[in-house]
């Protein structure tokens, strides 16, 4: 039987709810915050190896950001109310602040920061961000519905005949992520407007867009299913589709093209001639949000997470204490080269072997009288029902291998 991700986390405890920090607001738990930082690092990696640079913005803002972005006008009824600041000096009317509910406004502003060449075009900015949604209580559901989400965010500004080159680098990235994390995509969707009077932009921009986007697939060998009435308020999009154990529909990862925030905030670049040319952003979420491809994550491997995303990547039973030396020099030595392995030397090794399994760790590694005084250990893969007794040295550096390269389980050394 398959298990939702909620009742997985009963014996892995990833995260914790709790009526004093609100509905829809998890706590990542120790474990779970192992999960999170190595799924930010992956998002990180493949950032940078895109050209992408890192940035820093606040989750509040004025709510005249958010109307200047159109955020407000259209979403305003998903956001959390605004917090009145009191008045100015004089008696002037103060500042509304606002939990933000995107992050591309503040991206926006970070680009218009100073004045950019079409020399230095495409800038790509990275950040991996908290925005908020006022989700209504109904809907919430474990880590897949949320009123705060950790999304991995990249802004990238370009020139027009950029658009079609950094859609597909996108595209080519979501897909490497997805592949790396071992979650199927159903299929890629091409979301475009239909006749509602809700979307910005002029048709001619639209058209644009679209055939930018489906050039980018094209390019990338990415058949789509074209979707009406799925674009995003500010332009048309390619949606990573997965369809989870409920058969509900679920977008992983996406690529979007706006030419909206660029004429709300007047973002520009000196062209090649001298003249000041709108500049086009490209939304990028690669990884995708942390929240639903965790839960997208325990679902999909039954809690058994691969070994370079596992809270502890293995268990280290000694049989009795006169093997916990030699098990506390095999568990520093996986600490000193960056491993997670989890020390358990209480009770009897017939029950802390069942702990293990319940956890869910990839790998168990025993020590006896035997092995203690070889230098050795038998180590378990439970997934792959292997055990081999291996010299310490080659376990940790075969470990070290297999976490390097983001490997579901180990490469047993020959």
């Amino acid at each position: 039987m398959n298990l939702d991700h909620r009742d997985l986390n009963r014996d892995l405890a990833i995260f914790a709810t709790d009526p004093l920090a609100g509905s829809g607001l998890p706590l990542w738990l120790p474990d779970g915050a192992v999960v999170f930082a190595e799924l930010e690092r992956l998002a990180a990696d493949l950032a940078r190896a895109d050209g992408c640079v890192p940035v820093k913005t606040p989750v509040l803002g004025k709510r005249a950001l958010f109307e200047r972005s159109g955020h407000w006008a259209k979403f305003a009824d998903d956001m959390f109310p605004p917090m009145d600041m009191g008045s100015g000096p004089a008696g002037e009317s103060g500042d509304e602040l606002v939990l933000r509910p995107a992050n591309c406004p503040h991206h926006a502003l970070v680009y218009k920061a100073r004045q950019h060449s079409y020399r230095e075009l495409p800038l790509r900015l990275h950040e991996l961000a908290p925005m908020f949604r006022a989700e209504r209580s109904g809907v919430l559901s474990g880590l897949s519905r949320v009123r705060q989400i950790n999304l991995d965010d990249t802004h990238v500004f370009c020139r027009p005949d950029q658009v079609a080159d950094e859609a597909g680098k996108a595209l080519r990235s979501a897909l490497k992520a997805q592949e790396i994390l071992g979650l199927r995509v159903d299929y890629v969707r091409l979301s475009l407007r239909d006749d509602s009077p809700s979307y910005l932009g002029s048709a001619a921009q639209w058209r644009g867009a679209e055939e930018a986007l489906r050039k980018a697939a094209s390019d990338a060998g990415v058949e789509v299913v074209e979707a009406l009435g799925e674009a995003a308020f500010y332009g048309p999009k390619l949606d990573l589709q997965v369809v989870g154990r409920s058969g509900h529909e679920e977008t992983i990862a996406t690529v979007q093209v706006d030419f909206n925030q660029p004429e709300r905030f007047d973002l520009t670049y000196d062209a090649a001639d001298g003249s000041r040319e709108r500049v086009v952003m490209v939304h990028r979420g690669t990884v995708g949000s942390m929240e639903r491809v965790t839960a997208a994550l325990l679902e999909r491997y039954q809690g058994r997470l691969p070994l370079w995303l596992a809270p502890h990547q293995l268990a280290v039973l000694p049989v009795s204490p006169s093997q916990d030396e030699a098990a506390r020099e095999l568990v520093d030595a996986l600490v000193a080269e960056g491993l997670r392995p989890r020390l358990d030397s209480i009770g009897s090794l017939g029950a802390r072997i069942r702990e293990s399994r319940r956890r869910r760790e990839p790998l168990i590694a025993i020590v006896g009288s035997a092995e203690a005084e070889d230098g050795q250990v038998q180590v378990r893969d439970v997934a792959a029902g292997v055990e081999r007794r291996l010299q310490v040295e080659d376990l940790v550096a075969a470990m070290k291998a297999a976490y390097a390269v983001r490997a579901a389980a180990l490469d047993w050394p020959s």
